[in-house]
């Protein structure tokens, strides 16, 4: 909580379930302030660059005081909105937070999942009826879901209880998604069998519990390191990227690689899985015809 209160809340209101209303803040929860952000410079005076509003048909500069709004009708026709007019469909924002109904989260495809934001108990006041809210929603393992104003746009979002508090994370619409259709236009061909046995086992190879902190921003990290060599007055040497050749790649052959965990041309870990769920690899096959022929002229 300490963390919370010297962060700035995004938005403050009321979370309302029914009757029972509590004043509550909300707070991004991710962090973007360390992100690295160049200015554009003159690199003759070494002054940064203003950018100007200027006039497409004029080419004339013009004040950001003086400009209106305008919806494109047809090229180069626009109609054009006054403030007022565009404050007066504007949502109220009433903060409150409404609670409208519960769900399983897994009813929720991941695909609306966007913004996540903290949520928690804004003061003393009302912070009794903010542990009941959450006690009752972590007990019955549902999410709620409600609808909040936010930046003059009113969001769906979902609330889960999380650590001491609430997980606020805001919801696309249905509209705001495509169909796959626009996509995935092709059908896929039948997997073969040996393949797909080989690729599950290299799943199961490489499984692991999923740990945040293992995957990080390689090219923003490189990016400080340039920085720092910048700083101290290093010269900075580009490689040029290594040119790989195209070749015409094997799958099965690629498959048993993988599951060796090299890039060898051992096959024998990945015959021996095979042969161990009734799968004979294809050389050892031609051994036993050879075998079973030799017995007949034998007899």
């Amino acid at each position: 909580m300490a963390k919370t209160k010297a962060m700035r809340p995004t938005w403050e209101g009321h979370l309302r379930l029914s009757l029972v209303t509590c004043p509550v803040s909300l707070y991004t929860a991710t962090e973007r302030a360390a992100d690295i952000h160049f200015n554009l410079i003159n690199p003759k005076t070494n002054n940064r660059i203003r950018m100007q509003s200027v006039d497409a048909g004029t080419g004339e500069p013009v004040e950001r005081a003086d400009l209106v709004r305008g919806f494109a009708v047809s090229k180069n026709k626009y109609v054009l909105f006054e403030k007022e007019e565009l404050d007066s469909v504007r949502l109220e924002s009433t903060r409150i937070l409404d609670i409208e109904e519960f769900v399983d989260a897994a009813d929720i495809d991941r695909i609306y999942w966007d913004e996540p934001y903290y949520l928690a108990p804004s003061g003393k006041t009302g912070i009794e009826a903010f542990s009941v809210i959450r006690a009752a929603m972590d007990k019955q393992k549902k999410v709620a879901l409600g609808r909040v104003v936010m930046h003059q746009r009113e969001r769906i979002c979902a609330l889960e209880p999380r650590d001491g508090g609430i997980l606020l994370t805001t919801l696309r619409t249905h509209d705001e998604i495509r169909a796959t259709s626009e996509v995935f236009d092709r059908t896929l061909p039948k997997p073969d069998a040996r393949m797909l046995q080989i690729a599950e086992k290299i799943i199961e190879q490489q499984d692991a519990r999923f740990d945040p902190t293992r995957f990080t921003d390689r090219y923003e990290d490189a990016l400080r390191e340039l920085i720092a060599k910048k700083k101290k007055g290093q010269p900075v040497i580009s490689e040029a990227p290594a040119q790989e050749e195209e070749k015409v790649v094997d799958l099965m052959e690629a498959l048993k690689r993988s599951l060796k965990g090299g890039s060898g041309p051992s096959r024998e870990k990945a015959d021996r899985f095979l042969e161990a769920h009734g799968r004979t690899a294809k050389p050892k096959a031609k051994k036993a015809r050879r075998k079973t022929t030799s017995r007949k002229r034998a007899a």
